[in-house]
Protein backbone atom coordinates (compact mmCIF):
# COMPACT_ATOMS: atom_id res chain seq x y z
CA UNK A 1 0.00 0.00 0.00
CA UNK A 2 1.63 3.48 -0.87
CA UNK A 3 1.22 6.27 2.10
CA UNK A 4 3.13 9.43 3.24
CA UNK A 5 4.90 6.86 5.40
CA UNK A 6 6.45 3.38 4.61
CA UNK A 7 4.77 0.51 5.84
CA UNK A 8 5.75 -1.22 9.33
CA UNK A 9 7.74 -3.97 9.35
CA UNK A 10 5.90 -5.45 12.35
CA UNK A 11 2.89 -6.04 14.20
CA UNK A 12 3.18 -6.66 17.92
CA UNK A 13 -0.01 -8.63 18.82
CA UNK A 14 -0.63 -8.57 22.28
CA UNK A 15 -3.08 -11.43 22.39
CA UNK A 16 -3.98 -11.53 26.09
CA UNK A 17 -2.61 -10.07 29.08
CA UNK A 18 -2.99 -13.60 30.70
CA UNK A 19 -0.08 -15.25 32.40
CA UNK A 20 1.02 -17.85 34.61
CA UNK A 21 3.72 -16.36 35.90
CA UNK A 22 4.12 -13.25 37.89
CA UNK A 23 7.77 -11.96 36.82
CA UNK A 24 8.06 -8.54 38.80
CA UNK A 25 9.56 -6.61 35.74
CA UNK A 26 6.54 -7.45 33.56
CA UNK A 27 6.05 -4.85 30.91
CA UNK A 28 3.05 -5.55 30.75
CA UNK A 29 0.68 -2.37 31.71
CA UNK A 30 0.33 -2.01 35.78
CA UNK A 31 -4.01 -1.85 35.00
CA UNK A 32 -4.37 -5.21 33.08
CA UNK A 33 -6.87 -5.61 30.22
CA UNK A 34 -9.72 -8.25 31.51
CA UNK A 35 -10.00 -10.93 29.21
CA UNK A 36 -13.71 -10.02 28.42
CA UNK A 37 -12.09 -7.24 26.92
CA UNK A 38 -9.40 -9.08 24.30
CA UNK A 39 -10.23 -9.06 20.69
CA UNK A 40 -11.91 -12.42 19.00
CA UNK A 41 -10.91 -14.91 16.80
CA UNK A 42 -12.68 -13.33 13.51
CA UNK A 43 -10.99 -9.25 15.10
CA UNK A 44 -7.68 -10.76 15.31
CA UNK A 45 -7.99 -12.11 11.96
CA UNK A 46 -9.63 -8.97 10.28
CA UNK A 47 -6.28 -7.25 11.94
CA UNK A 48 -3.82 -9.35 10.09
CA UNK A 49 -5.65 -8.69 6.40
CA UNK A 50 -5.36 -5.24 6.98
CA UNK A 51 -1.33 -5.49 8.08
CA UNK A 52 -0.90 -8.30 5.07
CA UNK A 53 -2.60 -4.94 2.63
CA UNK A 54 -0.51 -2.39 4.18
CA UNK A 55 2.61 -4.01 3.67
CA UNK A 56 3.97 -5.01 7.42
CA UNK A 57 6.37 -8.23 6.74
CA UNK A 58 6.22 -9.67 10.55
CA UNK A 59 3.51 -10.79 12.96
CA UNK A 60 5.22 -10.87 16.71
CA UNK A 61 2.44 -13.16 18.89
CA UNK A 62 2.99 -12.11 22.77
CA UNK A 63 1.37 -11.23 26.01
CA UNK A 64 0.92 -11.61 28.53
CA UNK A 65 1.02 -15.69 27.34
CA UNK A 66 0.06 -15.96 23.69
CA UNK A 67 -0.61 -19.58 24.29
CA UNK A 68 -3.22 -18.84 26.56
CA UNK A 69 -5.59 -18.72 23.69
CA UNK A 70 -6.34 -21.65 22.50
CA UNK A 71 -7.41 -19.80 18.94
CA UNK A 72 -3.38 -19.38 18.82
CA UNK A 73 -2.98 -22.36 15.73
CA UNK A 74 -6.14 -20.88 13.85
CA UNK A 75 -4.36 -17.30 14.18
CA UNK A 76 -0.94 -18.50 13.03
CA UNK A 77 -2.48 -20.27 10.00
CA UNK A 78 -4.63 -17.13 8.90
CA UNK A 79 -1.47 -14.81 9.02
CA UNK A 80 0.81 -17.31 7.82
CA UNK A 81 -1.58 -17.89 4.47
CA UNK A 82 -1.45 -13.99 4.32
CA UNK A 83 1.93 -14.73 4.00
CA UNK A 84 3.11 -12.71 7.34
CA UNK A 85 6.59 -14.43 9.30
CA UNK A 86 5.46 -15.45 12.63
CA UNK A 87 6.77 -15.47 15.33
CA UNK A 88 5.71 -16.45 19.40
CA UNK A 89 6.86 -14.80 22.52
CA UNK A 90 6.68 -17.19 25.14
CA UNK A 91 7.52 -18.14 28.18
CA UNK A 92 6.96 -22.31 26.93
CA UNK A 93 5.40 -23.51 30.47
CA UNK A 94 2.51 -24.28 28.32
CA UNK A 95 3.86 -25.39 25.13
CA UNK A 96 3.27 -29.08 25.34
CA UNK A 97 3.77 -31.47 22.82
CA UNK A 98 -0.37 -31.02 21.18
CA UNK A 99 0.30 -27.44 21.10
CA UNK A 100 3.70 -27.81 19.22
CA UNK A 101 2.70 -29.84 16.82
CA UNK A 102 -0.31 -27.74 16.13
CA UNK A 103 1.81 -24.83 15.87
CA UNK A 104 3.83 -26.60 13.27
CA UNK A 105 1.22 -27.54 11.04
CA UNK A 106 -0.22 -23.83 11.04
CA UNK A 107 2.81 -22.60 9.52
CA UNK A 108 4.58 -21.24 12.48
CA UNK A 109 8.24 -19.77 11.72
CA UNK A 110 9.75 -19.03 14.65
CA UNK A 111 9.75 -18.73 18.04
CA UNK A 112 11.43 -16.64 21.43
CA UNK A 113 11.49 -18.38 24.78
CA UNK A 114 11.78 -16.38 27.68
CA UNK A 115 13.86 -17.78 30.84
CA UNK A 116 14.45 -16.04 34.16
CA UNK A 117 17.62 -17.77 34.95
CA UNK A 118 19.75 -20.95 34.51
CA UNK A 119 19.35 -22.17 37.89
CA UNK A 120 15.98 -24.14 38.06
CA UNK A 121 14.81 -22.65 41.73
CA UNK A 122 15.70 -19.38 41.75
CA UNK A 123 14.14 -18.95 37.74
CA UNK A 124 11.20 -20.52 39.33
CA UNK A 125 11.42 -18.01 42.54
CA UNK A 126 11.57 -15.10 40.14
CA UNK A 127 8.62 -16.02 37.49
CA UNK A 128 6.49 -17.02 40.85
CA UNK A 129 5.90 -20.83 39.29
CA UNK A 130 7.27 -23.87 40.57
CA UNK A 131 8.44 -26.14 37.64
CA UNK A 132 8.94 -23.54 35.42
CA UNK A 133 11.98 -23.67 34.49
CA UNK A 134 12.14 -27.61 33.84
CA UNK A 135 9.01 -26.91 31.44
CA UNK A 136 10.77 -24.41 29.54
CA UNK A 137 13.58 -26.72 29.10
CA UNK A 138 11.30 -29.24 27.65
CA UNK A 139 9.77 -26.37 25.46
CA UNK A 140 13.39 -25.64 24.11
CA UNK A 141 13.57 -28.90 22.92
CA UNK A 142 10.34 -29.31 21.12
CA UNK A 143 11.29 -26.14 19.30
CA UNK A 144 14.31 -28.00 18.13
CA UNK A 145 13.17 -30.82 17.26
CA UNK A 146 10.61 -29.60 15.36
CA UNK A 147 14.06 -28.07 13.30
CA UNK A 148 12.23 -24.26 13.90
CA UNK A 149 14.48 -21.38 14.59
CA UNK A 150 15.26 -20.34 18.73
CA UNK A 151 16.04 -17.35 20.25
CA UNK A 152 15.60 -17.42 24.37
CA UNK A 153 15.11 -14.30 26.25
CA UNK A 154 16.63 -13.91 29.09
CA UNK A 155 15.72 -10.69 31.54
CA UNK A 156 18.79 -9.30 33.33
CA UNK A 157 18.44 -7.56 37.20
CA UNK A 158 20.21 -7.93 40.42
CA UNK A 159 18.86 -11.43 41.29
CA UNK A 160 20.17 -13.45 38.37
CA UNK A 161 22.86 -11.06 36.89
CA UNK A 162 25.25 -12.89 37.88
CA UNK A 163 24.73 -15.90 36.31
CA UNK A 164 24.97 -14.30 32.32
CA UNK A 165 28.22 -16.16 31.19
CA UNK A 166 26.01 -19.51 31.99
CA UNK A 167 22.78 -18.20 30.02
CA UNK A 168 24.93 -17.64 27.27
CA UNK A 169 26.37 -20.98 27.86
CA UNK A 170 22.87 -22.53 28.09
CA UNK A 171 21.92 -20.51 24.97
CA UNK A 172 24.83 -22.07 23.01
CA UNK A 173 24.55 -25.75 24.26
CA UNK A 174 20.27 -25.67 23.07
CA UNK A 175 21.66 -24.41 19.85
CA UNK A 176 19.83 -21.19 19.63
CA UNK A 177 20.44 -19.24 16.43
CA UNK A 178 19.49 -15.68 18.51
CA UNK A 179 19.68 -14.68 22.69
CA UNK A 180 18.74 -12.08 23.76
CA UNK A 181 20.09 -10.23 26.91
CA UNK A 182 17.57 -7.82 28.21
CA UNK A 183 18.52 -5.55 31.23
CA UNK A 184 15.17 -4.61 32.83
CA UNK A 185 13.52 -1.32 31.08
CA UNK A 186 12.61 0.46 34.51
CA UNK A 187 8.65 1.67 33.50
CA UNK A 188 5.63 -0.31 34.65
CA UNK A 189 6.12 -2.98 36.80
CA UNK A 190 9.84 -2.54 36.91
CA UNK A 191 9.70 0.55 37.90
CA UNK A 192 7.50 -0.21 40.53
CA UNK A 193 9.93 -3.03 41.53
CA UNK A 194 13.42 -0.88 40.84
CA UNK A 195 14.65 -1.48 44.69
CA UNK A 196 14.79 -5.08 43.97
CA UNK A 197 15.87 -4.83 40.91
CA UNK A 198 18.00 -2.70 39.62
CA UNK A 199 21.94 -4.14 39.50
CA UNK A 200 25.00 -1.64 40.65
CA UNK A 201 27.31 0.43 38.09
CA UNK A 202 29.96 -2.19 38.49
CA UNK A 203 27.78 -5.38 37.91
CA UNK A 204 26.82 -3.58 34.92
CA UNK A 205 29.92 -3.09 33.50
CA UNK A 206 31.18 -6.39 34.48
CA UNK A 207 28.04 -7.78 32.32
CA UNK A 208 28.81 -5.76 29.57
CA UNK A 209 31.81 -6.63 28.78
CA UNK A 210 31.08 -10.34 29.54
CA UNK A 211 28.40 -10.13 26.31
CA UNK A 212 30.99 -8.18 24.35
CA UNK A 213 33.45 -10.91 25.09
CA UNK A 214 31.04 -13.67 23.85
CA UNK A 215 29.70 -11.79 20.74
CA UNK A 216 33.71 -11.75 19.81
CA UNK A 217 33.68 -15.58 20.70
CA UNK A 218 30.11 -16.77 18.94
CA UNK A 219 30.60 -14.24 15.85
CA UNK A 220 28.96 -16.14 12.89
CA UNK A 221 27.29 -19.29 15.33
CA UNK A 222 24.82 -17.08 17.60
CA UNK A 223 23.78 -13.24 17.38
CA UNK A 224 23.05 -12.03 21.00
CA UNK A 225 21.15 -8.80 21.45
CA UNK A 226 22.06 -6.93 24.25
CA UNK A 227 19.43 -4.18 25.93
CA UNK A 228 21.06 -2.01 28.74
CA UNK A 229 18.67 0.31 31.20
CA UNK A 230 18.63 3.87 30.73
CA UNK A 231 20.05 4.29 34.68
CA UNK A 232 23.73 4.73 34.84
CA UNK A 233 24.20 5.40 31.39
CA UNK A 234 24.93 9.57 30.24
CA UNK A 235 21.22 10.37 28.33
CA UNK A 236 18.32 8.26 27.83
CA UNK A 237 18.76 5.24 24.95
CA UNK A 238 17.20 6.11 21.45
CA UNK A 239 13.72 4.96 20.96
CA UNK A 240 14.09 1.36 19.37
CA UNK A 241 13.65 1.73 15.40
CA UNK A 242 11.92 5.51 16.20
CA UNK A 243 8.70 6.49 17.38
CA UNK A 244 5.91 4.66 14.61
CA UNK A 245 8.78 3.57 12.18
CA UNK A 246 8.71 0.05 12.43
CA UNK A 247 6.25 -1.13 14.74
CA UNK A 248 2.60 -1.18 15.52
CA UNK A 249 1.65 -2.66 19.28
CA UNK A 250 -1.73 -3.74 19.71
CA UNK A 251 -3.11 -4.60 22.69
CA UNK A 252 -5.62 -7.18 23.62
CA UNK A 253 -8.86 -4.86 23.39
CA UNK A 254 -6.95 -3.78 20.10
CA UNK A 255 -5.68 -0.48 21.58
CA UNK A 256 -3.19 0.49 18.68
CA UNK A 257 0.36 1.98 19.98
CA UNK A 258 3.39 2.96 18.44
CA UNK A 259 5.42 0.74 21.34
CA UNK A 260 4.29 -0.99 24.10
CA UNK A 261 5.37 1.19 26.52
CA UNK A 262 3.48 4.40 24.57
CA UNK A 263 0.41 4.66 27.00
CA UNK A 264 3.15 5.51 29.58
CA UNK A 265 3.38 8.90 28.32
CA UNK A 266 0.50 11.39 29.45
CA UNK A 267 -1.78 13.63 27.14
CA UNK A 268 -2.71 10.53 24.16
CA UNK A 269 -5.15 9.04 23.22
CA UNK A 270 -4.80 5.95 22.07
CA UNK A 271 -6.53 4.80 17.99
CA UNK A 272 -8.43 1.05 18.43
CA UNK A 273 -8.41 -1.56 15.54
CA UNK A 274 -12.30 -1.98 16.37
CA UNK A 275 -13.23 0.97 14.93
CA UNK A 276 -10.19 2.51 12.65
CA UNK A 277 -8.36 0.48 9.80
CA UNK A 278 -4.56 0.11 10.29
CA UNK A 279 -4.01 1.90 7.55
CA UNK A 280 -5.15 4.99 8.51
CA UNK A 281 -3.49 4.56 12.01
CA UNK A 282 -0.39 4.37 10.44
CA UNK A 283 -1.13 6.72 8.45
CA UNK A 284 -2.82 9.84 9.78
CA UNK A 285 -3.79 9.13 13.30
CA UNK A 286 -1.97 11.84 15.51
CA UNK A 287 -0.78 9.93 18.58
CA UNK A 288 1.06 8.34 15.42
CA UNK A 289 2.46 11.03 14.19
CA UNK A 290 3.04 13.57 17.30
CA UNK A 291 6.93 12.37 17.36
CA UNK A 292 7.57 11.56 13.58
CA UNK A 293 9.95 14.19 11.89
CA UNK A 294 11.71 17.09 13.27
CA UNK A 295 8.54 19.39 13.81
CA UNK A 296 8.24 18.32 17.12
CA UNK A 297 11.77 19.43 18.79
CA UNK A 298 12.68 22.59 20.39
CA UNK A 299 15.50 24.29 19.00
CA UNK A 300 18.50 23.91 18.82
CA UNK A 301 17.40 19.92 18.34
CA UNK A 302 15.16 20.25 15.32
CA UNK A 303 17.68 22.24 13.06
CA UNK A 304 21.09 20.06 14.52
Amino acid sequence: MTGLFPPPMGLIVELTHRCPLQCPYCSNPLELERPASELDTSAWMRVFDQAAELGVLQLHFTGGEPTARRDLPDLVRHAAARGLYTNIITSGVLLDERLMVALVAAGIDHIQLSLQDIEPENADRIGGYRGAHAKKLAAAQRIRDAGLPLTLNFVVHRQNIQNVPQMIDMAEKLGAERSEIAHVQYYGWGLKNRAALLPSRAELDATTATVEAARARLKGRMVIDYVVPDYYASRPKSCMGGWAQRFINISPSGKAMPCHAAETLPGFTFPSVRDTPLAAIWQSDPAFLRFRGTDWMPEPCASC
